[in-house]
């Protein structure tokens, strides 16, 4: 069955009368310019977000969303504490921050589980989008929030923080260049492991009275409390998708990049996992898929230790010609590949942050649009799908 943005909105949410209120962008025809915010999901990387527009003169953190509200307390007083007062409004329901004709744009940074939902919700309200990785937590997820913010003419920037590294820009500068030929095999090496701590999966276990835990279930089945929920809800297949989820989005957004696949799916793919017996924990600990695209391409996408560059992305030629690219490394077969690369020619060079503020004030696209996020995304549901399957 075909899930249109509308349906999967409606059994994602459990309702359909909200009242939508349209925004523009507010900032445009404020005397100050500047972009309003609403900040959901204040954890780690939620916060890492918030100080980074914090720092940013033609921005106004307006509001901070969350399920916890001792994480609501913290970004509140830190929000207010940055601007010398206390006009940042607190709010536990994403929909009431959606709903607010005060707020241009949003930053999502749940647990994966969430993503679409909140996206959506805001992409149907009108709001610009910053979202954190992955795109959404399944294939027909994504599928539905691309179409709500390409239907809705939303402004979205993924949190592809790699997309602004010098390491990885050129080289993917170097290969979009054409300086290795013709690509046909691409691996893409992600970090492994991802069991946490143990924890237990029955009522017993008392939830914390700053924490609404329904809430933070949001669409996802019912579970009870497990006795903490930061962090290692990502191992929980039914909440993140473990270090292949965590970091596919990534990895696979820059080897897609590379080779100009950004809007395109494998066409063919297999593979094998570890997964753990017995614990709450479901998801990879070890992993390696092989994908291959219409025009015969090959990406092969397995945890670090079972490649030869290990963590990272290695396009290599037809004529056996390669270049890699890590985190603050870059290596090449013959060093001249790599001589002259102007990284420019991978896009902008300001941070993400700054990128999308200056994309939801002149309707441009941005550095990490959405298309490049769901389709890196999928790289992680087609392989999870052929090592379960």
């Amino acid at each position: 069955m075909k899930v249109t943005r509308r349906k999967f909105f409606q059994l994602a949410t459990g309702f359909s009368g909200l009242t939508i209120v349209p925004a523009g962008v507010f900032g445009k025809s404020a005397p100050s310019n500047r972009i309003t915010l609403a900040m959901i999901g204040i954890g780690g990387m939620g916060t890492a977000n918030m100080d980074a527009f914090l720092g940013l003169d033609d921005v106004v953190v307006r509001a901070v969303c969350d399920v916890d509200g001792l994480k609501r307390s913290v970004a509140k007083a830190r929000v207010d504490a940055h601007y010398g007062h206390r006009d940042c409004v607190s709010i536990k329901d994403y929909r009431e921050v959606c709903a607010r004709p005060d707020i241009d744009a949003v930053v999502v940074a749940t647990p994966d589980h969430a993503h679409a939902v909140i996206g959506l919700a805001a992409a149907e309200s009108g709001k610009d989008i910053y979202g954190e990785t992955p795109f959404t937590h399944t294939r027909d997820e994504g599928l539905a929030l691309l179409e709500a913010v390409r239907g809705n003419r939303r402004v979205w920037q993924t949190g592809c923080w790699q997309r602004t590294q010098s390491s990885f820009r050129r080289a993917v500068a170097a290969v979009r260049g054409g300086r290795l030929g013709k690509v046909t095999r691409v691996e893409v090496g992600l970090p492994g492991g991802g069991r946490g701590p143990e924890q237990r999966m029955d009522a017993d276990v008392r939830v914390p009275a700053h924490l609404d835990w329904r809430a933070w279930l949001g669409p996802s089945a019912y579970r009870p409390f497990p006795g903490r929920c930061d962090f290692h809800w990502r191992w929980v297949s039914l909440w993140g998708g473990g270090a292949l989820g965590n970091w596919i989005g990534h990895y696979g957004d820059i080897a897609l990049w590379g080779v100009g696949k950004q809007t395109s799916d494998p066409v063919f793919v297999t593979g094998r996992g570890d997964y753990p017996k017995n614990g709450i924990y479901d998801t990879a600990t070890a992993f390696s898929f092989r994908c291959v695209y219409s025009d015969g391409l090959e990406i092969e996408v397995a945890d670090g230790g079972r490649l030869a560059k290990g963590v990272g992305v290695r396009w290599i030629g037809r004529n056996g010609t390669w270049s890699w690219g890590t985190q603050g490394a870059l290596e090449a077969s013959d060093s001249s590949l790599l001589a002259d690369i102007n990284d420019r020619a991978a896009g902008p060079v300001e941070g993400l942050h700054r990128n999308f503020i200056d994309c939801v004030k002149t309707r441009r696209t941005t550095l990490a649009p959405p298309e490049s996020a769901h389709h890196a995304a999928c790289l992680g549901h087609l392989g999870e799908a052929a090592m379960r399957g």
